[in-house]
């Protein structure tokens, strides 16, 4: 993990290695990370309830009408100001964000204020997993090779909710996530197998190797 001021390529620090291919880029969808990431809904909801108590406590104590709209408005102020300000930091949040999986790793770029990048090569990738949402959104967790340590807080909200010992980078609310998830497994399985070509074909060579040296050894 890094920062970084120059991008030669969007989302990437550099540009790829030969050989290895971009296959999609993306990024969450602010409506959405608003609701999930920063609960929006639920802050919502409380000043609703708030605003509901104020007015039926007010009417109970028979005050006039004009007083009891201009006490809960104040409450509504207070209620938009909140949502508004989770939505724009939703919306900047999400503008700044670039999630890119190439042939070889997943790459996030994030940050609002400082701009950060981490790479995820698929060597440290243990699985990933799909979570769908309602509104056709979802998210893909990672899990890394146990070895392989993360910060929660320098990832948040491009992490898996609550995993703290062993935090999982996650694409968060991403559009059309099905497709997405798709695009990984199938890069995920096929550098599997080519990894497993190389590393049998290693393994051959030095069979034939071991094989050649013990036939050229004579017994005196």
């Amino acid at each position: 993990m890094k920062e970084y001021e120059y991008e030669p390529v969007r989302g990437l620090p550099e540009h790829l290695p030969p050989g290895e291919e971009m296959l999609w880029q993306g990024a969450p969808r602010w409506t959405t990370l608003a609701r999930r990431a920063f609960h929006s809904w639920k802050v919502a909801l409380y000043f609703a309830l708030i605003i509901a108590w104020r007015v039926l406590a007010d009417l109970a104590a028979g005050r006039a009408l004009a007083e009891v709209l201009a006490g809960a408005l104040w409450v509504l102020v207070l209620g938009l100001l909140a949502v508004g300000g989770l939505s724009l930091l939703a919306w900047a949040m999400a503008r700044a964000t670039v999630y890119t999986i190439t042939t070889r790793r997943v790459v996030f770029r994030f940050g609002v204020a400082l701009q950060m990048i981490v790479n995820f090569p698929f060597a440290k990738i243990q699985s990933a997993e799909l979570k769908r949402h309602l509104d056709g959104t979802g998210d893909i967790p990672l899990l890394l090779e146990p070895s392989e340590r993360t910060s929660y807080i320098l990832l948040w909200p491009h992490a898996r909710p609550w995993h703290f010992r062993q935090p999982q980078p996650m694409l968060r609310s991403i559009p059309d996530v099905a497709k997405v998830a798709e695009i990984l497994s199938n890069a995920l399985n096929t550098y599997s197998s080519e990894t497993e070509s190389a590393d049998a074909a290693v393994a051959d060579v030095a069979s034939v190797e071991a094989t050649g040296a013990s036939e050229g050894t004579t017994t005196p």
